[in-house]
């Protein structure tokens, strides 16, 4: 996969939007240990051009993760939603577990 600039671990809903994500971000040649992000948090660094993907850190191997779809943002500009699916009705994250 190519290079990212996050990877989202666990999701956090309220209602149909994302409130929070838990991910690790991209320090130079490493990643950070997980930071919290809410939606707006995240919204900013997706309209960056950052790129996010969801996954998992593989244990006891520092900054090497398990990685999967590619978190985009789409719909009308007004009113964007995250997602890895085709469906721009709500947000959701597949396969990301819930925290």
């Amino acid at each position: 996969m190519a290079k990212f600039d996050g990877v989202i671990e666990a999701v956090r809903y309220k209602g149909n939007r994302i409130d929070l994500v838990r991910a690790y971000e991209r320090r130079g040649a490493t990643f950070s240990d997980h930071v919290l992000l809410d939606r707006a948090a995240l919204l900013s660094r997706l309209k960056q051009g950052k790129r996010f993907v969801i996954g998992q850190r593989r244990p006891l191997l520092a900054s090497t993760f398990d990685v999967g779809k590619p978190v985009v943002l789409a719909g009308p500009g007004g009113d964007q939603v995250v997602t890895t699916t085709d469906q721009y009705q709500q947000e959701r994250l597949e396969g990301v577990p819930v925290f």
